[in-house]
């Protein structure tokens, strides 16, 4: 797998490489590209660049001064997109919500586009019961006895933690994978720790959530209509929000529409790149 060096460490990612408009992918805590293995397939004629951002399941830990709070990462994203020269980019996010904020630093003049699928947004970081995690976090060594918990599956298919993000069920060797490099790795659960606690308060979110009207070019919300971590109300309010932005819901869905729906999901992207000016490149057979 690739790997580029940035200024908070190294940032492994995949990319399918083309001439096509370029796509680059987010993932969830502690996820990384894996979380796009249904859907980058069907995206033929298009680049995909699938960064593994350092959320807790990274392979390789980030410098011990890195800043990864949620800024932190999207100004990393930020680097990551401007270091490999990818030029006008679509930004696509499941889960984490936190690339949104490049707008914030004016990071985001290589964004031509945006696809928020079923993320975090406005007060929502973390989601839901990711609150608590978040806090409990904060407790030295908590991060490593999650990570053995997370082996026992009445942890791990829990319909109020990782269980309830797809109505589906993530496969076990895909959430082993998602876990391996934190349960190996004391400096990748430092990282896994200053992510998940990470998010400032609602106040500073709900501030920094208004300055994204100032992206002006299309956004898609992409919001499932049986999500328990995404309120549903966030999904009209998000798209409200951008001067450019559309909504469209996703049935018998909860919040990895990639892993649930990735059929559906790639017939609404496609559709939405053509209708926004990144037509697929169609090669001769």
């Amino acid at each position: 797998m690739p790997r580029i060096e940035l200024s908070s460490g190294p940032i492994d990612y995949q990319d399918t490489g083309g001439d096509g408009p370029v796509l680059v992918f987010g993932h969830g805590m502690p996820m990384n590209e894996t979380q796009w293995r249904k859907v980058v397939p069907m995206l033929g004629g298009y680049r995909c660049v699938l960064p593994t951002l350092p959320l807790g399941g990274h392979r390789q830990p980030m410098h011990p001064d890195a800043d990864l709070s949620q800024r932190g990462v999207a100004r990393l994203l930020g680097e990551f997109i401007e270091r490999l020269g990818l030029g006008e980019v679509t930004l696509v996010l499941n889960d984490w919500g936190g690339g949104q904020f490049l707008v914030l630093d004016g990071q985001d003049q290589h964004i031509a586009r945006m696809v928020l699928v079923a993320c975090e947004a406005f007060d929502n970081f973390p989601p839901g019961p990711a609150k608590a995690m978040a806090q409990v976090c904060r407790i030295p060594g908590a991060v490593w006895l999650l990570t053995r918990l997370m082996r026992l599956p009445l942890v791990r298919h829990s319909r109020g933690g990782y269980g309830g993000m797809s109505l589906r069920g993530i496969p076990d060797e895909i959430m082993d994978d998602w876990f391996a490099p934190a349960t190996r790795s004391r400096a990748i659960r430092r990282d896994f720790v200053k992510f998940a606690t990470g998010a400032p308060d609602r106040k500073t979110l709900l501030a920094w959530s208004e300055r994204l009207r100032e992206f002006d070019r299309p956004v898609l919300v992409v919001w499932a209509t049986e999500d328990r971590l995404m309120p549903r109300e966030h999904g009209p309010r998000l798209a409200a929000l951008y001067p450019q932005g559309r909504l469209i819901e996703i049935a018998d869905s909860s919040t990895l529409i990639p892993e649930d729906q990735p059929e559906r999901l790639a017939h609404v992207l496609t559709d939405f790149l053509i209708h926004t000016g990144a037509e697929p490149v169609r090669h001769a057979s």
